[in-house]
């Protein structure tokens, strides 16, 4: 039983950063692995990032290599995506997820829990 919350989300202007934050509950966090999907309006739930459960493993989409982080801290059970030189087709719902198993996987249907999203809108 894991439920997610996200923060973070906003209205930021093409080229700066934005950190968001994802908090569980659960003790079982540190045993999960964890990602951020993305939604735009007509579009397709799609893979953004994932990390294993000892943050060992990191793995990206192509369109944000090289501009987002992500992170967690198992102690404090939150899961962080840090998006620097933001572009306006970054803009979408983003969505935290975790799959009760540790490995890092790049599909919707490979994860168990959700949390309700946060909106980033990025103007230009």
């Amino acid at each position: 039983q894991v439920q997610l919350v996200e923060s973070g989300g906003g209205l930021v202007q093409a080229g700066g950063s934005l950190r968001l934050s994802c908090a569980a509950s659960g003790r079982a966090f540190s045993d999960y692995a964890m990602a951020w999907f993305r939604q735009a309006p007509g579009k397709e739930r799609e893979f953004v990032a994932a990390i294993s459960w000892s943050g060992g493993t990191t793995v990206y989409a192509d369109s944000v290599k090289g501009r987002f982080t992500i992170s967690r801290d198992n102690a404090k059970k939150t899961v962080y995506v840090q998006m620097n030189r933001l572009k306006p087709e970054d803009t979408a719902v983003y969505y935290c997820a975790a799959r009760t198993g540790g490995s890092t996987r790049s599909r919707t249907y490979d994860y168990d829990y959700w949390g309700q999203g946060t909106q980033v809108t990025v103007s230009s």
